[in-house]
């Protein structure tokens, strides 16, 4: 699990809860139930409206890759590409297909099959990219219905807003009216802010950080399979591959065995 998320989460709501506490003013009246159901509700609803179905019921998943840690393979792809170029070098590009079997990740293994089996390099590149803008594709696509959801949950904030404000103006004549309208006006407001801020946004963002990643991930992969199937010499593979990584890693990477 990703102890950011596991952290911020709570920390967020417990920022807000603290906050009502030590300002000397009661939890119960910031629990509304009109107002739960037209920010919630009301923006689920047009959510709904606007997406695919099968992006609306995957959403309790995509929010909990969200909480999920992202572990970088970068070094350890490196450093197999860079042997897998040795190993080319010395006996063929057909002594490759051993190796492939050993690999977990399915377009890594699709590469180096490709590259086995005497594909064009251009071929190659193209199969490998169409396959990355895909994957980019999909994991964008994930993170822009939460990021929708973040756009709609303060539209009906505003929504529930009006709502109050019509109450309480026409019950001027009643006092108590007027506070339970102007309370409803600003409590939706209010969960439709914290429901866009504190969870929608930052889960949307989370996601396209790790699509980021990911997708430098299969770049450096990219490259590593199409120098292996350029022949070029091993250290000039580290090298180029090198290149994408972050200047406080590359030392690191370049004592790998």
């Amino acid at each position: 699990m990703d102890m950011a998320s596991l952290i911020g989460l709570p920390l967020g709501f417990f920022a807000i809860i603290f906050s009502i506490v030590i300002g000397g003013f009661p939890m119960s009246i910031y629990m509304d139930a009109v107002s739960v159901f037209i920010t919630i509700v009301g923006s689920f609803a047009a959510l709904m409206y606007g997406s695919p179905m099968s992006s609306v019921m995957a959403i309790p998943k995509i929010v909990g890759l969200s909480f999920k840690a992202r572990k970088s393979n970068i070094p350890a792809n490196i450093k197999t590409l860079v042997s897998f170029s040795e190993k080319s070098r010395r006996e063929g590009l057909l002594s490759l297909e051993d190796e492939v079997e050993q690999l977990t990740d399915e377009f890594f293994k699709q590469g180096i099959r490709l590259v086995v089996d005497g594909m064009d390099p251009e071929v190659i590149k193209n199969v490998l990219y169409n396959q990355l803008n895909s994957m980019g594709a999909r994991h964008e696509g994930n993170a822009a219905i939460l990021a929708n959801w973040a756009k709609l949950a303060p539209a009906f904030g505003m929504i529930g807003t009006l709502y109050g404000l019509v109450g309480m103006l026409a019950n001027m004549g009643d006092p108590s009216a007027i506070g339970k309208g102007m309370a409803a006006a600003l409590i939706t407001t209010f969960y439709g802010a914290i429901m866009a801020n504190l969870v929608f946004i930052p889960a949307a963002m989370k996601l396209s950080g790790y699509n980021g990643d990911e997708v430098a991930e299969k770049e450096i992969l990219i490259e590593g399979i199409l120098s292996i199937q350029a022949g070029d010499n091993p250290r000039t593979v580290e090298e180029k591959l090198l290149a994408f990584v972050p200047p406080a890693d590359k030392a690191k990477l370049k004592t790998m065995d």
